[in-house]
């Protein structure tokens, strides 16, 4: 029989052990890639008027205008160029009831703190799901020719794509060369600024299979070498999750995302909600019932890449807000766009 969905014996009473484990392993949220600039959390931690804020950076002077000194020319001078970028909070909220009926029929099981104890599951879970609008969006910014950010957009997406979904057979598969590549099409010399890689667990499987997933490995106390489950990718650690993009429109095989990244590279930064959780006692409806809030705001951005709020964006940017790629551009100018080399972010394309 049930109550308010809870599983109940009416003849004997039972007690309630184990809840139903969370195979949602939200690595993304969880790993080094997940940064924080301190400029825009200080700016967005009040609690009036933070939706939106932009932090300044210096530009670079280059060996580019380096003149000839012959004696007889003048010295031409140049000047230095400002870039700003833009940050914008995401706020979330959600609820959970439970009757106080349900204590009764279940030998006193408390139900609220089996909500509670999975609140930092929960905050892991809405973390990752913002994650990934961020890297959606900053994958579908508005490419072409036409204007800075639309010719910075094309070169960024362009160079940090290394895609295989296209071909056939094996060759659509990562292998043994894949993410080298990939890292090197990104950003060239500067490749080493990636530090990890998440995949889902078939493209993990495969890169098993051909024996390319190193393992690490640890030395007990007696001496007894352990391999350890984190493995690394050509010298990346990588991680597995089954919540990375997955396109199955076409009938053949789907296509798997796997993301290479660079510590801090997306910036998460949770700076808290005014009344962040809140209980709530009803004595009246259906004999008395409990309600637990839970509130968190978070500073969104990706480094080297700038959040352009629209008019449309007046409390908080919500995952669709995140992943509309209209809303994102390359840190430029008004002149020129930092270069793509500088952001350690890209993506792999693959049948498995």
């Amino acid at each position: 029989m049930r109550f308010d969905s809870k599983l109940f014996n009416p003849q004997a009473f039972g007690s309630y052990v184990d809840r139903i484990p969370n195979v949602t392993k939200n690595e993304l949220a969880r790993s080094a890639a997940v940064g924080t600039n301190e400029q825009a959390a200080r700016s967005l931690s009040t609690q009036t008027g933070s939706l939106y804020t932009r932090v300044p950076y210096f530009g670079r002077i280059s060996a580019q205008t380096s003149q000839n000194n012959d004696g007889a020319t003048d010295i031409t001078s140049t000047n230095t160029s400002t870039y700003s970028q833009g940050f914008v909070v995401a706020s979330r909220m959600d609820g959970w009831t439970e009757r106080s009926f349900s204590k009764n029929i279940t030998a006193g099981v408390d139900f609220m703190d089996n909500v509670a104890k999975q609140i930092a599951d929960y905050k892991m879970e809405v973390k990752q799901n913002i994650l990934l609008a961020m890297l959606k969006g900053i994958f579908s910014m508005s490419v072409g020719t036409s204007t800075i950010e639309e010719q910075a957009a094309k070169e960024f997406i362009e160079k940090h794509t290394y895609d295989l979904s296209a071909k056939t057979g094996d060759d659509s598969k990562v292998s043994s060369s894949t993410l080298n590549k990939a890292i090197q099409q990104a950003c060239g010399d500067n490749k080493n600024i990636f530090k990890l890689v998440i995949m889902h667990s078939e493209v993990a499987t495969n890169l098993e299979n051909m024996k390319l997933l190193k393992y690490m490995t640890q030395t007990d106390a007696n001496g007894i070498e352990r391999e350890l489950s984190l493995g690394t990718w050509n010298g990346r650690i990588v991680l597995i999750d089954d919540n990375m993009p997955v396109d199955s429109t076409t009938k053949n095989t789907p296509t798997y995302t796997t993301y290479v990244l660079g510590e801090g590279s997306i910036i998460l930064d949770d700076i808290g909600d005014a009344l962040p959780y809140e209980m709530y006692r009803d004595p009246k409806t259906k004999g008395g019932q409990d309600t637990l809030y839970v509130r968190d705001r978070f500073v969104c951005g990706v480094d080297g890449i700038s959040f352009e709020k629209p008019a449309t964006i007046t409390a908080s940017a919500s995952n669709t807000d995140l992943s509309t790629g209209a809303n994102w551009c390359v840190i430029n100018d008004g002149v020129k766009s930092i270069p793509h080399k500088a952001i350690a972010i890209a993506r792999i394309l693959s049948k498995g």
